[in-house]
């Protein structure tokens, strides 16, 4: 029991195990659930334009994940302080 406890304490404890299994199981998941009521809500009542609408919202949400995963969130921020400072 000690031993376990001293290797549990000297490893480096880390969330990218995490993080990572998320981005391969939970995105691609959630991803198909929008697609399939989308299509459900919209696409049978012939509502083509609200379904366009709500595509227009998830593209504008996956671009903000993508900006979170991807970590140019910052660079983002800095290139637009910089816009409004000189």
């Amino acid at each position: 029991m000690t031993i376990a406890l001293e290797m549990v304490a000297q490893a480096e404890l880390g969330t990218e195990n995490l993080r990572g299994w998320m981005l391969d199981n939970i995105v691609p998941l959630l991803l198909l659930a929008v697609a399939v009521l989308l299509l459900w809500l919209g696409g049978g009542k012939g509502d083509n334009a609200g379904v366009m609408r709500r595509v227009g919202g998830v593209i504008i949400a996956l671009g903000v994940i993508g900006l979170a995963v991807s970590g140019a969130g910052v660079d983002l921020g800095t290139w637009i302080a910089g816009l409004f400072s000189s």
